[in-house]
């Protein structure tokens, strides 16, 4: 009987002592991706085949007899030098995965929007070979077109994500701030629809970087929507170009009619032109009180505002004598 009980004392002391001894890997981290509905002892075979130089058995009879081996977590985990078997079963119950983050811009484009997400470190390009026509049915939006119907922020996500995934989490986003922004929509504003804020909303996030102008050029923008004045904004028209603008919007672009020239055709072009952010949402739906028709940029970030075309040359005249720039609307 006393060789029993000496022989367990043993083997739990043996056992302890191995709980809390550094578990030996084959590279200074080693990654596994634990997919839904996996077993203990796949997950602990799994783990030895990702270079931690354990027994399966004995990290099994760990997960096992610890009665936590149901609360181990799906996802993407990384077990680096030093981490004991206590630590890996301890970040796989609290599911502490190692996560990447992307960085999505204000102002950019979906075509930089998809380049961002192909490049991300550890994220699956499943979208790699489909049109943005197939990504937008794929996302549950069929016929829709994908510019501006993401959000730009900063998104964080876990080794072996999807690229889709990030987008759907982006365009949810982006729903929420539109509605969020359309609730607080002033009276007099001219837009009619969220779609339409969307679309504002882009216009005046690529044509300045400064938040404090944003309510002002909105306040110009508006002020044209409702007089039936053409918006004549410089951005759109690059961007109704597409690959073919080289960076200088030349007078015959102004002069060349597309969906995207606001030179030619009065109202708002027909989708947003770039992803906005939050500022300039809220700044389409909440534009300032002003009398101005007329905006310059004045070459340090900020605009000049005029109320007559007089005043408007003046200042163009100051501030663009060297050559046209694409924040000013004429």
């Amino acid at each position: 009987m006393l060789l029993i009980v000496a022989l367990c004392l043993a083997l739990a002391a043996g056992t302890g002592w191995w709980l809390s001894q550094p578990l030996r890997l084959a590279a200074p981290s080693v990654d596994l991706s634990i997919e839904a509905g996996s077993t203990p002892r796949d997950i602990a075979k799994a783990w030895v085949d990702a270079g931690v130089e354990s027994s399966p058995w004995l990290l099994y009879q760990w997960f096992r007899f610890s009665g936590q081996s149901r609360q181990i977590r799906a996802g993407s985990y990384e077990l680096e030098q030093g981490a004991t078997p206590r630590d890996l079963l301890r970040m796989m119950v609290r599911g502490d995965e190692r996560l990447s983050a992307v960085k999505l811009i204000d102002g950019w484009t979906f075509k930089r929007f998809r380049a961002e997400l192909a490049a991300a470190e550890g994220l699956k390009p499943v979208t790699a070979g489909l049109s943005d026509g197939d990504i937008m049915a794929q996302l549950g939006m069929p016929g829709e077109a994908p510019e501006g119907q993401f959000f730009p922020d900063t998104y964080s996500y876990a080794k072996g994500s999807t690229d889709l995934a990030v987008m759907k989490r982006a365009l949810h986003a982006m729903q929420k701030q539109l509605e969020a922004a359309w609730a607080q929509r002033q009276g007099n504003v001219a837009v009619k629809s969220p779609r339409e804020a969307l679309i504002l909303a882009s216009i005046v996030e690529k044509e300045t970087g400064r938040e404090a102008d944003r309510p002002m050029i909105s306040g110009v923008f508006n002020i044209r929507l409702r007089g039936g004045m053409p918006l004549r904004t410089d951005p759109s028209v690059s961007y109704g170009l597409g690959d073919q603008f080289d960076g200088n919007l030349r007078k015959i672009h102004l002069q060349t009619d597309t969906p995207f020239n606001t030179y030619t055709r009065a109202g708002l072009p027909p989708t947003p032109i770039a992803m906005p952010g939050k500022a300039a949402l809220l700044a389409a739906v909440r534009p300032a009180e002003t009398k101005a028709l007329y905006f310059v940029a004045r070459g340090d970030g900020s605009s000049a505002f005029s109320a007559t075309l007089a005043e408007h040359n003046r200042a163009v005249n100051q501030y663009q004598r060297s050559a046209r720039n694409p924040g000013k609307t004429p």
